[in-house]
């Protein structure tokens, strides 16, 4: 599996928080449960299926535009982020590419740990998450801190990106110097995104939330049966501004599967 973003933070990252936040080594990122009860607001509905064009990371490659802004319809309501490519090129581009072939609807929030970040970013199907698992990108120089409302993705260690991200619910500069690059931030929704189901906490192994490993082998099924709470993504959309977008290099894709134990992606 991947690491928080590709789990929100990567297993060196959530081991460095539990172990200062409760002396303990931090599990990989864990999804925010949504209460069964709690009413969903968002007006879109998910995609039942997923675009075959998701099978191919090595040709989802495009330029992302300089700046573009991405709504989310949750089952809690709507946020938007917005990109500034400038910041973290390599992960703008992997975002544009993932967002445009709508890689995140239906996924989940399956990491959400009170004050400190929520984590999304493995596909509610097991295949693409399967198509996904080395398709690494390098790693981006940090041109912005990971304080409140900033977005980037999870790792499992150097140059290992791939689809997980986190938002960070508040300020983490620690984040910076362990290679954190955000690349965006919530402009509008953020009471959203602080209202995302965090009762579950932590991952397995160490915590009560979903495993990432299951997730990627099971998908969206085994969360809604296990963590019925779990907040989730109806849609995630490009809504502007767009300027056309230019090909890009294929980034490199490593062979190399990230350390389960990290604590952004698994």
């Amino acid at each position: 599996m991947k690491r928080i973003a590709i789990i929100l933070v990567s297993a060196t990252v959530l081991t460095a928080y539990a172990a200062a936040q409760e002396g303990t080594q931090a599990a990989k990122p864990s999804t925010a449960p949504k209460t069964s009860s709690g009413a969903k607001t968002g007006t879109s509905t998910a995609r039942s299926s997923y675009e075959r064009a998701l099978l191919k990371p090595a040709l989802l490659a495009a330029k992302a535009p300089d700046s573009f802004d991405v709504k989310f319809v949750t089952t809690k309501g709507e946020f938007t982020v917005t990109v500034t490519r400038a910041w973290s090129p390599l992960g703008a581009d992997r975002f544009y590419n993932l967002v445009k072939h709508h890689f995140y609807d239906n996924a989940s929030f399956f990491r959400a740990i009170s004050g400190f970040m929520v984590q999304f970013g493995i596909s509610a199907y097991p295949p693409v998450s399967a198509a996904w698992t080395n398709a690494n990108i390098k790693d981006d120089a940090v041109a912005k801190s990971n304080t409140k409302g900033f977005i980037t993705f999870a790792t499992a260690g150097a140059n290992t990106r791939t689809t997980q991200v986190f938002i960070n619910l508040v300020d983490n500069a620690r984040l910076d110097a362990m290679g954190f690059s955000p690349f965006g931030q919530i402009t509008d929704g953020m009471n959203v995104v602080e209202s995302l189901y965090t009762g579950y906490g932590e991952g397995a192994p160490g915590g009560a939330g979903p495993a990432q490993d299951q997730i990627e082998k099971l998908g969206k099924p085994y969360l809604d049966k296990g963590f019925p709470n779990l907040d989730s993504i109806k849609t995630a959309t490009i809504v502007g501004p767009v300027a056309p977008a230019t090909p890009a290099k294929p980034a490199k894709v490593s062979a190399t599967r990230p350390s389960a134990a990290v604590p952004q992606k698994q």
